[in-house]
Order: structure tokens, then C-alpha cells, then sequence
């Protein structure tokens, strides 16, 4: 039997504490998972403003020194434990970290490269040798540099890195003032690698020096090795395609159970769909929409980003509105254009259509248990956590062919027989529109559709399938470490 492994999982958000994404789904459910296979594995992040800490007590764990951009501070470091027991150590600075934001603020490079040095400091304030530092999307891209550079330290001479890119589109790209201030300079290929240019990001820092690469996804390990889904790293990326492995993200569905959801109307499961009925009622009366179970409720709940397809959901679904009766629930933040597009879609049919401008994770499972139907027109899609999480709770996903949407819902055949989900490929409200319009056809066929309800509340996408992925993953990186 192999070794246990020691895995810090550095992230920058993490549910129950704080997630903006579906990066913080992943990093409050995964860490678990693998302590549960034996692992060692801790969490690592930082403490904002607003952090969820709910009734678990902090301790403090130490305080270090660190130097960016020429100023030096002191920085804390405190734990407390999830439920299932893992450790969470949360990095300090007010500077740095008290903000209203996770994401957006114009000092982000500086907080996260901040941050990134603290990942590679707080072993030592623990005493404890991490087997494996795991890095998350480019926030922390610098840590496996800083962890090559320490190879020579025998504390860290034992540690490999790895790289997870949850969404390449989101890269943390500095000009050369900061390349130069920072110390990030030193970390650039030579002026003669081609690769020298994208390496003045720290999306293209964590790719050029992990011990070994992940994404979300089978399909986006693909995609990312081209010109359309690459975003400029698709040579890169192909030059260390050797390292690369695409596991699909999982749901935890002690968190997405309605049997036992205690937020939604009426729990329910497989055998039991008809008391689906009162959530919708519930959602509809929260929502200001005419109280009616018979009529198809489409859900709609993301980051208001391009990604998500908004371009051509809001089309498809303008028209939708004048040739049926349906009804929509949307909820998001994000852009204002698109904060501002869902209100005004909300204003044209006011007794159809309700836009929740909120990040409200009760909320999001009340929509969940009242759809009929859930919408994931993305532009591309990583892997997509939010369509999984829905199928437990009965909602049919119709969705775009791209990504980890094309892996883990299968289109459905004519007569329901099998399937998943309604599936579109080109990007384009017609074929969005006409996808829906397919799942609206299905919708009044009443036994076939209850038994495609049951099949996608009855599919497993938890973490099961792939843990064993990841440990495999952590042993490449460290018989490949640089």
C-alpha cells in the first residue's frame, strides 16, 4: 500500500467560508474527499473581511515577514477545522485581505503574490513537510516557482508542485514595472524560450514550472490545447502536454441533498417527485410569479460573465417569451451590463420573469428544487458544477456541447429512453432557442419526463470517480519533480 500523502491545497476561496465561484465548490469538497481516502490534506487561503467562519473557533498559529513590492509586513496565520475535520489555515493581512472583494480590486496582482509567498512560508511556521503544494488557478500560479526555487532548501527538497487551471481565461498578467518590483523577473525563461511572453502572467508561471498540470475536465484538457480555447497558452501548454490531466470536478452531495435540504420547501427524492411541485410553488411566490406547478420553470444561477452565455440566452429566451408560456428565475452577480440586462428582461415580463441580483447559496438550491429545467448556454465551460448540482435536485440541464457540460451530459434520445440533458453546439440563440424548444416538447410527455427527472437525480458526479485520479496525479508530480 502506498504512502499517505501530505497535500496543501492553496485556494483562494473555499465553501462554507467563502465562494465566488465554482473554484470555491471545489476547494471546500475535494480536501475532504481525499482526507477521507487517508490523505493529510489542508487547506490553505486567505481571511477576507467577510469570511463565513459561522460557529467555528479560530486559533492562532504564528506570524511571519514578508517583503512585496519593496514593503515588508507582518503576517498572521490562524486555523480552524471544516466539519469533517480539515484544516484551514487562514493567511492575515489587513492590508491585503480586509476588503469588501475576493476578486477585482486594483491591487489584485499584489494580494495574490502576497499571498503566494505565505503558501510557501506557513509549512514553516507549522512545521509540517508537505509531499505536495497544490496550486489553484492563477492567483497562486507563483508557488510552483517559489517552490523550484526552494528545491535546494532541505525542508522543501522532498515537495512537488501542482497546478490546477480551473478557468484559463482568468491569467494575472504583469507588465515589466511589476516583473521587476516584485521579484517575478527572475522566475521568466530566457530571453531566447518563446514561451517568455506568457510567462509574464502567473496563469503562465504556474503551467511553465508545476511538476505536474490539471484541469476540470476531460474534454477542457483537450480543448485548452487550441487556438479557440487556449487563450495564447495553447502552445505552452502543448510543449507540456506530457503533464497534463483533465479530472472532472465533483459535487458533495451531503451539501446537495433534497432529501435533507432544510432550505428548500419540501425535501424530496427519486421516489417521491410529486413533492418537487411545492418548491416550485414556494420559488414562485418568493419570486412574484403566478402560482402555477403545470407551468415549465427554467432556472438560470452564475457568475454574470460573457463565459456563461448570457449573449445568447437573453435572445433565445426574448423570443421564448412571445411564443410560450414559461416562466424564468435568474440569479447572479457580476458585470453591471449584465446585472442591468437581467433587470430589464425582468421589467419586459414582470409576472414571468424574476432576476435575483445576489449571491445567495440557499437561494441558489431553492431554484434548483423548483426548475423544471436549468440553463447552461456557456460560451465554454470548464468543467460546470452548477448544472450537477441541479440534476440532484430534478432539474433537466439544456446545455451547450463544450466542455465538461459535453462530458457529463449525454443529449437526450427522442423518446427519453435515454439521455441526460438537451444539448446545443453552435453558439448561437437559434440553436439555443431550438434546443429549449425541444426540452419544452419533452416537458408535456409526463411519464417519460419523470422518469428522465429520476435518471438525472439519480446520476453520480460526486468525487468518487476521481480521487483516485488525483492521487495519481500527486505521485506524477513527484517522480517528475523539476
Amino acid at each position: 500500500m502506498e504512502k499517505p500523502l501530505k497535500v496543501f491545497f492553496a485556494a483562494t476561496e473555499a465553501s462554507p467560508l467563502v465562494k465566488v465561484g465554482g473554484l470555491g465548490d471545489v476547494a471546500g469538497s475535494l480536501p475532504p474527499s481525499l482526507r477521507n481516502r487517508g490523505h493529510d490534506v489542508r487547506i490553505i487561503m486567505p481571511r477576507y473581511r467577510d469570511i463565513c467562519l459561522g460557529e467555528a473557533a479560530t486559533r492562532g498559529r504564528g506570524a511571519f515577514s514578508l517583503k512585496v513590492l519593496g514593503t515588508e509586513m507582518t503576517y498572521g496565520l490562524s486555523e480552524l477545522l471544516l466539519e469533517n475535520g480539515t484544516p484551514v489555515y487562514l493567511v492575515e493581512n489587513e492590508h491585503y485581505f480586509h476588503r469588501d472583494s475576493v476578486y477585482g480590486e486594483p491591487d489584485d496582482l499584489a494580494r495574490f503574490f502576497a499571498f503566494s509567498q505565505a503558501v510557501l512560508k506557513a509549512p514553516e511556521v507549522l512545521g509540517w513537510q508537505p509531499d505536495i503544494f497544490h496550486a489553484n488557478d492563477w492567483h497562486t500560479g507563483l508557488v510552483p516557482a517559489l517552490l523550484k526555487e526552494k528545491r535546494g532548501d532541505p525542508f522543501y527538497a522532498g515537495s512537488a508542485s501542482v497546478f490546477t487551471i480551473h478557468n484559463l481565461a482568468y491569467q494575472g498578467w504583469f507588465d515589466e514595472w511589476f516583473a521587476q518590483t516584485s521579484g517575478a523577473a527572475r522566475f521568466l525563461p530566457p530571453p531566447d524560450d518563446p514561451q517568455r511572453g506568457r510567462c509574464h502572467s502567473m496563469a503562465g508561471l504556474g503551467i511553465y514550472y508545476a511538476d505536474a498540470i490539471s484541469t476540470v475536465s476531460h474534454v477542457y484538457a483537450r480543448e485548452i490545447l487550441t487556438p479557440e480555447y487556449g487563450f495564447g497558452f495553447e502552445t505552452l501548454l502543448l510543449e507540456r502536454r506530457d503533464r497534463l490531466l483533465g479530472i472532472r470536478n465533483g459535487v458533495d452531495y451531503r451539501k446537495f441533498d433534497p432529501a435533507g435540504d432544510r432550505a428548500i420547501a419540501m425535501t424530496f427524492d427519486d421516489q417521491h417527485l410529486d413533492r418537487k411541485a411545492a418548491n416550485k410553488l414556494a420559488l414562485q411566490a418568493k419570486a412574484g410569479l403566478a402560482a402555477d406547478a403545470g407551468t415549465p420553470l427554467l432556472g438560470w444561477a452564475a457568475r454574470l460573465v460573457e463565459q456563461k452565455g448570457l449573449d445568447i440566452l437573453l435572445p433565445a429566451i426574448d423570443s421564448l417569451m412571445r411564443e410560450r408560456d414559461v416562466q424564468l428565475v435568474m440569479q447572479g452577480t457580476g458585470e453591471p451590463r449584465y446585472e442591468t440586462a437581467l433587470k430589464d428582461m425582468a421589467n419586459r415580463y414582470p409576472s414571468r420573469v424574476r432576476a435575483f441580483i445576489t449571491n445567495d447559496t440557499e437561494q441558489v438550491r431553492q431554484i434548483f428544487a423548483a426548475s423544471d429545467l436549468f440553463l447552461a448556454p456557456s460560451r465554454f465551460e470548464p468543467c460546470g458544477l452548477a448544472h450537477l448540482q441541479a440534476m440532484r435536485y430534478g432539474a433537466v440541464p439544456v446545455a451547450r456541447n463544450t466542455g465538461g457540460l459535453a462530458e457529463t451530459v449525454p443529449d437526450c434520445t427522442k423518446d427519453l429512453s435515454g439521455g441526460l440533458g438537451f444539448i446545443f453546439n453552435d453558439y448561437h440563440p437559434d440553436a439555443f432557442r431550438d434546443a429549449l424548444a425541444r426540452a419544452l416538447e419533452a416537458f408535456k410527455e409526463k411519464a417519460a419526463w419523470c422518469r428522465l427527472v429520476a435518471r438525472c437525480m439519480e446520476a453520480d458526479f460526486s468525487w468518487n470517480d476521481s480521487l483516485p485520479d488525483y492521487e495519481a496525479l500527486y505521485r506524477t508530480a513527484q517522480a517528475s519533480r523539476k
